[in-house]
């Protein structure tokens, strides 16, 4: 089970021993990410994971970094959300101080050179680049500025290439003060956890000052019609998002949200899976995911779908959002989805980072630790009436966006698509 404690300075430590491990997993999280942003230093939350990376007092260079790190054949990254961001080292249980150490070096010595940030400037240019340049990818972007417009939670993570060049070493001071600070900040560990890591941590971490900091600004959602915003350029394929506004993080609906998107688009079983690539070949990929946020939340479902018969494949989308709420599922299909989910938990919690991972994200969004057998227990109490219920109260009418990257100018064409389904 999950071990919490919290040192003087309010930063929280939790562990995770997992009987037979040979590795271990050290993360660090923080409630930061690019919604605590604002308009001029969009992307800085991103910015910053990357030159973390760059040098610090201790190991001057990158190489001093990643070769550390190489030398115990461990596995390292980080991690940018809108809400939270991560860093791990996963490597043999004989170097955890070790991973310990090159984590805290980083988040607290590092250099920020101005070199090293111009330099890393073209870098991110080049990521943001690959995104813009792949639909599948894009599409993300257009649909969260379709949903959330002009708002942190509507901008990208990575920025624009107007914030990334402004960006100097004030910028990250200034953002790393008011929002990496003790109390928002967890650090874990997840394997073969042996010996006192909480003294480990407290040495590391300890000295931090606790400080205050702000906090998220509520999201502002108001619509009264479907919507529609598109990407247009030249392409095969297209790649469309089709959604309704979803529920938060905390909602006591939680779990029949999510055997509800199970239903809808989790897996090769799934309605959407089976309707739009099985039986009319439509798609390569489809899928249906449940995005949550604090105080807000969205339901989805994308595909890239043949440009020739993209009316069929909306329609045929819009279709299967409106019969899990005008229709109750099986009991049969309620058995497989739920049966679904979690063994794909169960899967994702055998290995250390990923039990991490589901910890150390409950403690930063919801300043609590959730024990695996809680979610399962969640899952397995969702009844047909739950789906039904969730379902109707998020698919409304007035309530679709729809956001399309491809061949495609004409917004009318599927706004009339979208009302017309919500009319029958």
């Amino acid at each position: 089970m999950f071990t919490k404690s919290v040192l003087p300075n309010g930063l929280r430590v939790v562990t995770h021993p997992m009987t037979g491990a040979k590795s271990v997993a050290v993360m660090v999280m923080l409630a930061a990410g690019s919604r605590y942003e604002n308009r001029e230093n969009n992307g800085i939350a991103h910015f910053a994971e990357h030159m973390f990376f760059k040098g610090t007092e201790k190991r001057p260079t990158a190489k001093d970094i990643s070769a550390e790190v190489d030398g115990i054949g461990g596995e390292f990254n980080a991690f940018t959300g809108k809400e939270y961001t991560g860093y791990y080292i996963k490597c043999a249980a004989e170097h955890r101080a070790l991973a310990l150490d090159v984590l805290a070096d980083q988040l607290l010595s590092s250099r920020f050179d101005a070199e090293e940030i111009e330099r890393e400037k073209g870098v991110i240019i080049e990521e943001l680049n690959m995104y813009v340049d792949t639909p599948r990818d894009r599409i993300d972007s257009v649909y969260e500025t379709l949903l959330f417009g002009d708002q942190p939670l509507g901008w990208d993570i990575i920025g624009t290439k107007e914030t990334i060049r402004a960006a100097n070493r004030q910028t990250f001071v200034d953002y790393l003060h008011d929002w990496y600070t003790p109390r928002r900040m967890v650090v874990g560990a997840a394997g073969a956890v042996d010996g006192d890591f909480l003294a480990e941590v407290e040495a590391q971490f300890g000295h931090l000052d606790d400080r205050p900091s702000g906090d998220w600004s509520p999201v502002e959602f108001v619509q009264t019609e479907p919507r529609v915003l598109l990407e247009t350029r030249d392409s095969d394929q297209a790649h469309l998002r089709l959604g309704v506004r979803g529920i938060q993080t905390t909602s006591p609906d939680r779990y029949a949200m999510q055997v509800l998107t199970a239903v809808l688009g989790g897996g090769m079983s799934s309605r959407l899976f089976i309707e739009v690539r099985e039986r009319l070949g439509l798609a390569y990929y489809v899928f249906g995911y449940h995005q949550s946020y604090h105080d807000t939340g969205t339901l989805f479902a994308q595909a890239g779908v043949d440009t020739e018969r993209i009316d069929q494949a909306v329609a045929t989308i819009v279709a299967q959002f409106r019969k899990i709420a005008d229709e109750p599922i099986a009991d049969d299909e309620l058995r497989r989805c739920k049966n679904y989910l979690k063994g794909r938990m169960v899967l994702q919690l055998e290995d250390p980072k990923g039990l991490l991972m589901f910890g150390l994200r409950r403690e930063v969004l919801e300043d609590r630790v959730a024990e695996i057998d809680e979610v399962l227990d969640g899952v397995e109490a969702v009844t047909v009436e739950d789906i039904q219920r969730v379902a109707r109260q998020v698919v409304v009418d007035d309530g679709l966006n729809f956001s399309l990257v491809g061949p495609f100018e004409d917004e009318q064409r599927f706004f009339d698509i979208l009302t017309a389904r919500a009319a029958t």
